[in-house]
């Protein structure tokens, strides 16, 4: 009876999530928008849901398996997924349904097994009865001030049901981080090391006594209290087979921690912690902000990890059974799969339209957070496209990787993995094949060159663009700890270097928020036989300035707060001119007014649509894939979709 119930309430979530995707359509019409799918049934892509993916693995529909629910918290793809198995399979192979919405996202949600059953945990919430009625049944369980209060600054919580002791009832751990030392933004010296403190990951135990939890303080390992770099997301179980309960935390960045229980199944004690690794080296993740769960989830005895990556994307880490020295042997982690769906590269894509393999129709070059860059190649010139899955670039042999490291992000070592790779494509050098002109987390424009033929592109490195800044000191953001070579281009992080032959003289230009957040114009020239840049003009004036110099400036904010725009240039309402459009809570037109002497006024028209489409930032790019003639934009999101929009030009407003 229970199996027909489960199976009533998924086709009910089903009806739920079809009224739901009704009320989005209608939206959407109201809008013209559509979110790019793949079209293309043969393909098998990565599981993913949006920006940041918290699992919650269980057996959801009561059929002998077990499927994936995943809370995102992002925008626009805000929700609690479910990813069903149809397989029966209990293994990395298993190809997941496509997402049913069944609940909005929520943040800091873990999941707890207790004898076998899945119990979901907020802060200080257990939502009961999860699989009937997934948060519309909230119980409190604890004040969770008496834990978040200790932590003010704070990011993550998770709480999670574990019997500690061994007495027969429920105790629970939380693990918290702690942001107060590390500050957050533009604290590296003129070395480049980072004088503000580390993130910290700690791990409470609220002891059950008689029903009511007490507060038993931090959880110790080797002595003192465990701390982990940030979001720890502790998980108890035997992972070693002997017995007694240890403990793995991820963390803010990429490791996994293990803490050997040295005591006894009713007196815990930890060792000091050791990051996991095997004969690969050091067990990480492909980004950051990992979410990890225990489960045995290829029903084989062991305790094995379900990871959430921040870019949606789920891995499995199989427990080898095998223990060295003391600690238990994961794999590497495995990106799960599932149907086809949405178009997806990573989280805050940056797309940019432009046919790479010379075949007549418009394929995507995209950069993302992780720093990749990636080609997604439309398969039939249709409208809308049937496509490829995205496929990793290769630089000299290697896949492209732009990352910050310890110090590349002004927000400091905690951002290590991130490079926000944002791009133009452009024959950047004349010599008829399309190279790639990008900026990333360090705010370097650089480039690389095509040295292949047309329709095979092949890249080579090629260092920073070059700019002849006539013996000057080379400019840089006043924040930045390190300097610029002499004829490198270093500005805001982060932003687009759109290529551009701007001036029509046959040479391509740049133009982009210089380092100081003003929009400029970089323009081409030949000295000694090789391509330069002029210094940056600013010749881009803002019709709603008041005082000032007037000119257009995109971002007048400093340090972590600056950079960021996404543009591009086109004429959107096919007056003769090209406008000007900038990331906002979807996309902005900033309408070409007017030129004198030399220089463009913009006017800020405002957003395109009303449907919000970031959280952090989008990224335009113009297509054309009816053949009107007429740009239509293509809109790539933090949840790593992409929304097209089709150009209506009578839907924006003239103030």
């Amino acid at each position: 009876m229970r199996t027909i119930n489960k199976k009533i309430l998924i086709l009910l979530s089903c009806f739920v999530s079809f009224l739901e995707l009704s009320a989005q359509i209608k939206q959407d019409n109201l809008n013209n928008i559509i979110r790019l799918q793949y079209q293309n049934p043969k393909l098998q892509v990565d599981l993913a849901v949006g920006l940041w993916a918290s699992p919650l693995p269980m057996d959801y529909d009561n059929d002998g398996d077990i499927d994936l629910i995943i809370s995102c918290t992002d925008v626009p793809f805000n929700g609690t997924y479910l990813f069903e198995n149809s397989s029966g399979a209990t293994n990395a192979n298993i190809i997941f349904k496509k997402p049913v919405k069944i609940g909005q996202g929520m943040k800091d949600i873990s999941i707890s097994y207790v004898n076998g059953r899945p119990r979901i945990l907020g802060p200080g919430i257990e939502y009961k009865n999860f699989c009937d009625s997934v948060y519309n049944n909230p119980v409190d369980i604890f004040n969770v001030e008496e834990i978040l209060a200790l932590h003010p600054r704070k990011r993550f919580s998770q709480w999670k049901y574990v019997d500690y002791e061994n007495d027969g009832d429920l105790d629970l751990i939380v693990g918290i981080d702690d942001w107060s030392d590390y500050g957050w933004d533009n604290a590296f010296n003129k070395e480049g090391k980072w004088t503000n403190g580390d993130l910290h990951g700690y791990i409470y135990l609220l002891e059950n006594e008689k029903g009511r939890y007490i507060s038993r303080g931090k959880l110790e390992a080797g002595g003192k209290p465990i701390d982990v770099y940030g979001n720890p997301t502790p998980n108890m179980e035997d992972f070693d087979g002997d017995g007694d309960l240890d403990i793995i935390c991820g963390e803010f960045v990429d490791r996994f921690t293990w803490f050997e229980n040295i005591g006894t199944r009713e007196n815990p004690q930890y060792n000091q912690g050791r990051f996991l690794e095997n004969d690969e080296g050091l067990i990480k993740m492909d980004l950051e902000m990992m979410m990890p769960v225990a489960i045995d989830w290829n029903n084989d005895g062991n305790i094995d990890l379900i990871a959430g990556d921040e870019d949606g994307r789920i891995a499995f880490i199989e427990n080898t059974d095998k223990v060295k020295q003391g600690m238990p042997i994961f794999k590497s982690p495995v990106y799960l799969k599932q149907e086809v769906g949405n178009v997806k590269f990573g989280a805050l894509v940056t797309p940019y339209n432009v046919d790479w393999d010379d075949d007549g129709d418009d394929d995507l070059i995209c950069g993302n957070s992780a720093g990749y860059i990636g080609y997604i190649e439309n398969l039939d010139g249709g409208n809308l496209p049937c496509w490829n899955e995205p496929k990793l670039l290769e630089v000299d042999g290697e896949v492209i990787r732009i990352m910050a490291g310890e110090n590349g992000s002004i927000q400091g070592p905690c951002e290590r993995k991130w490079g926000y790779t944002t791009l133009s494509i452009a024959d950047w050098d004349g010599d008829g094949l399309k190279d790639i002109v990008f900026n990333s987390i360090w705010g370097k424009v650089e480039w690389y060159k095509n040295i292949g033929t047309k329709g095979a592109p092949k890249l080579t490195k090629m260092g920073g663009v070059k700019v002849d800044w006539g013996g000057k000191e080379t400019p840089k953001p006043l924040w930045n700890w390190w300097n610029p070579e002499k004829d490198e281009l270093v500005t805001q992080w982060r932003t687009t270097p759109y290529a551009i032959d701007w001036d029509k003289d046959g040479l391509m230009d740049l133009v982009m928020l210089d380092h100081e957040g003003y929009l400029a114009f970089f323009e081409k020239f030949q000295k000694n036989g090789e391509l330069y840049l002029h210094p940056g003009q600013r010749i881009f004036i803002d019709a709603d300035s008041n005082g000032g110099d007037g000119f257009l400036r995109l971002n007048e904010k400093e340090a972590g707060g600056s950079g960021r725009r996404k543009i591009c240039f086109t004429d959107w309402d096919n007056d003769g001119d090209l406008d000007l459009l900038v990331n906002s809570k979807n996309i902005a037109l900033l309408e070409n007014v007017g030129v004198k002497n030399g220089k463009v006024t913009y006017k800020n028209r405002g957003d395109l649509l009303e449907i919000r489409l970031a959280g952090h930032s989008t990224s335009p790019t113009i297509v054309d894939w009816d053949k009107d003639g007429r740009p239509d934009l293509l809109i790539g999101a933090e949840d790593g979709h992409l929304y097209y929009f089709p150009n209506q030009i009578q839907n924006y407003r003239k103030n």
